[in-house]
């Protein structure tokens, strides 16, 4: 009976755990499809497709006798939400990956819980409420991840390998040449971020049924990214599909991650509060480090250097800032306006957690 009990009261964190240990490979097989030459916006496109048919089961049989009211207000937020979580923010953090590392992407993506907060407050959605220790500890997390991250670019130190497989090391390296745009296309993914947790607010104010507002913003990002691929590039080998790791990648995030994502973090969400998913994300940062060190032969640093300016003395600083700020959120009763029912298990599931 103990062995249950402690079983029970342990699945949100096993939740966390499965679901960073996707996250992981996620981000490991992504970097390698990239770099062998998978188009974009063709990956953003499928893996929405084949993530929408999974989730189209679960918004037929969960809310079939639902009421669903689709007004013009309600297609213009879906298509908002679609728009800056998925479009920009995924199709900007893919091209991010591609042109700096696994471990620099997962480095960044901390950030975007402060910008957040950032964007709330001078939207006039959450206060800073600087009398409190709370507020004050929100502020100096926030402070301090952006120290983190500007040391993680700026800061210069020595570096050193811990192994790796020359064969995967060629396919990865070869074709990293652009840190200043890659940089760049992360923040710009961050800021995405943020403003997509913002919309969340308002579609769930108009649209609470959480299996249909993910499909149909799953079918409005698959329309939109086809026409940012289109017209970036419209060549056929781009779009094809053949028997490789590409497809391999795409069907895993597609039916595995992205599914994984909206129902474990919306089960933890519910059992253990908006923060405590945020709270295991640097274990995926952690853990893509160490394998993209041993398996691509990436350099690990103190500081950033001249062919990669992700440092341990950075990612550290920022980790440190994340939960800091953290802490003050969980101190303080959400500020957020949140809809009753179903709309509140779901106002504040990241799919950054597996972008």
């Amino acid at each position: 009976m103990e062995m249950k009990n402690l079983f029970m009261a342990s699945r949100p964190v096993l939740a966390m755990l499965l679901l960073q240990a996707l996250g992981t490979a996620m981000q490991l097989l992504l970097k390698v499809a990239l770099n062998k030459g998978a188009f974009v916006y063709a990956f953003v496109v499928y893996r929405h497709a084949i993530a929408t048919v999974c989730v189209a089961p679960l918004a037929f049989f969960f809310e079939r006798n639902k009421e669903k009211k689709l007004t013009f207000e309600v297609w213009f937020w879906l298509f908002m939400n679609a728009i800056t979580g998925v479009t920009m923010a995924v199709g900007l953090f893919y091209y991010g990956v591609r042109d700096t590392t696994a471990t620099f992407a997962s480095n960044m993506i901390n950030l975007v819980p402060v910008i957040t907060f950032a964007f709330s407050t001078v939207f006039g959605i959450e206060k800073l409420l600087l009398k409190t220790k709370a507020g004050k500890m929100k502020i100096a997390g926030t402070v301090i991840c952006l120290v983190g991250a500007l040391i993680t670019i700026l800061y210069k130190g020595k570096s050193f390998h811990i192994g790796h497989v020359h064969m995967l090391e060629n396919s990865i390296i070869k074709k990293r040449t652009h840190w200043a745009r890659g940089t760049v296309m992360l923040l710009s993914s961050c800021l995405s971020l943020a403003i997509w947790y913002i919309v969340q607010v308002e579609l769930l104010k108009v649209f609470p049924l959480k299996y249909w507002g993910t499909m149909l913003t799953f079918i409005i990002a698959a329309a939109q990214s086809t026409v940012m691929g289109l017209c970036l590039n419209r060549s056929k080998a781009a779009w094809q599909l053949e028997w490789n790791l590409q497809l391999a990648t795409i069907i895993y995030s597609g039916a595995v991650v992205t599914p994984a994502i909206f129902l474990l973090v919306s089960w933890t969400v519910k059992k253990r509060g908006p923060t405590f998913p945020s709270v295991f994300n640097p274990l995926a940062l952690i853990a893509v480090a160490f394998l993209e060190a041993l398996i691509f032969g990436e350099e690990i640093s103190l500081g950033s250097s001249s062919c990669n300016p992700c440092s341990l003395l950075g990612m550290s600083i920022v980790i440190a800032g994340l939960y800091s700020f953290l802490w003050g959120r969980r101190q303080e009763p959400v500020v957020l306006p949140r809809p009753s029912g179903a709309a509140r298990e779901v106002s504040r599931v990241p799919e950054s957690a597996g972008l």
